[in-house]
């Protein structure tokens, strides 16, 4: 049985292991199912590539809670894997709105979730640190009346906004949500392979980083020598796969041609391997 409690656990235990995991995102079904295909320990969303899959940016508040809720539903059911949900920011300042939307993403399915202290704000992109550490807070009391050992994962954005020293300022604030409840700490935008051995040397847990983007070419072996327990690649296949359409759709306009679908999967391909799946909608 695939309960979600027992999915919850099995999430819950990957943190607590020596060795590191590598958790992918997808942005719809189709997507979940096949890096589920692979044999990874689970799986999480990525709110760009649901974005981008619903025609919108990314940025909080251009796709909605519900619509994004229901979109993290789809991709929960459709596999038998955990699923951690990216929830943004929260959708709402107040720790009262983070606590609510721990309790919709466990209601989609979702057994872990991170929320981030961006506040979309360029004079003040980040949370007071007081109010950054309630929201984390509130959103522990909230999985914690869920029922299920919920994975919460508290994500700082001192590197991806630029601060003048975000080293100090993400250890400062990793530890507080450490200390306010977090499983597991969340630090995008640290590049060298220094930088992150020393984040997880001076951060009280857990520690994931997101691979993928231009200019990091770091293994998981590499990183795992690191003590980084947990790896992610955030939106980056999402856009690499709008990277081939984009391509695809400029041969077709300025050439005429159809180099593109040398790297198709054939139809009967993908049929098969989804038919597995059409009981499940």
């Amino acid at each position: 049985m695939h309960t979600q409690l027992a999915k919850a656990q099995r999430f819950r235990d990957l943190h607590t292991r020596s060795e590191t995991f590598l958790m992918p995102n997808a942005w719809d079904p189709g997507s979940a199912r096949m890096l589920a295909s692979s044999g990874f320990s689970a799986i999480a969303t990525t709110s760009a590539g649901i974005a981008f899959s619903l025609g919108l940016p990314d940025y909080e508040g251009a796709v909605s809670q519900a619509e994004m809720v229901d979109c993290i539903h789809r991709i929960a059911r459709s596999v038998e894997l955990p699923v951690s949900a990216d929830l943004e920011a929260g959708y709402g300042t107040e720790p009262a709105h983070v606590a609510k939307t721990i309790e919709l993403a466990v209601a989609a399915g979702a057994v872990g979730g991170n929320i981030e202290d961006f506040t979309g704000d360029a004079s003040a992109p980040l949370y007071d640190l007081t109010l950054a550490t309630e929201r984390i807070r509130a959103a522990r009391a909230a999985a914690d009346a869920s029922g299920i050992p919920f994975t919460l994962t508290a994500r700082t954005d001192c590197y991806l906004t630029k601060m003048e020293k975000p080293f100090s300022e993400a250890v400062r604030r990793a530890n507080r949500y450490r200390e306010a409840g977090a499983d597991c700490l969340f630090v995008p935008g640290a590049s060298d392979p220094s930088t992150i051995a020393e984040l997880v040397k001076e951060i009280d847990g857990p520690l994931t980083v997101v691979m993928g983007l231009r200019g990091l070419a770091l293994s998981v072996s590499q990183l795992q020598d690191m003590g980084v327990r947990r790896v992610t690649i955030g939106g980056s296949l999402a856009r690499a796969t709008y990277g081939l359409i984009r391509k695809a759709s400029q041969e077709m306009a300025l050439h005429g041609t159809f180099e593109y679908s040398s790297q198709q999967i054939p139809d009967a391909e993908l049929c098969a391997f989804f038919s597995g799946y059409a009981d499940d909608r």
